[in-house]
């Protein structure tokens, strides 16, 4: 599987999906992992240990998202990534699909599946009230 991993865009989000440790454990296993080039810079993280870890650069989020067979993220996309939206694309990343009616339409036209990591494991009560679950852990790629 091809890991496709781009800058996060929302305002004030200087998180990334995948870290270094999470690319070498991923690419361990036999897959290919992409970044998009200052997708770590918000944490610190410059691409060349993401390229020492086994990952490959891609100059833009265009690029990374069309590469990817998965894209991981922290956040919901936002309208300016829909149109990188493909039915052969698994995504997985926060969504609170209640909230957000145009991304949800979006979604379901483009055939995405789409995997909301703070819904995973949840028992249904806990979903239905709306607290979000912990964010991704990168140590967690590697276990």
């Amino acid at each position: 599987m091809i890991v496709g991993v781009p800058r996060e865009i929302k305002d004030e989000e200087n998180r990334v999906a995948l870290t270094p440790s999470g690319v070498n454990a991923v690419v361990a296993h036999g897959h290919r992992v992409i970044v998009e080039s200052g997708a770590g810079r918000g944490s610190a993280i410059p691409d060349d240990r993401y390229r020492a870890a086994g990952a490959e650069i891609a100059p833009s989020a265009r690029d990374t998202w069309r590469r990817a067979e998965m894209v991981l993220k922290i956040k919901e996309p936002l309208p300016a990534e829909y149109g990188f939206f493909r039915e052969d694309l698994l995504l997985f990343t926060y969504l609170h699909l209640a909230a957000e009616e145009e991304l949800t339409r979006i979604l379901i036209e483009r055939k995405v599946t789409a995997l909301a990591y703070n819904a995973v494991g949840q028992p249904v009560s806990v979903m239905s009230t709306g607290s979000s679950a912990r964010p991704i852990v990168a140590s967690s790629v590697s276990k």
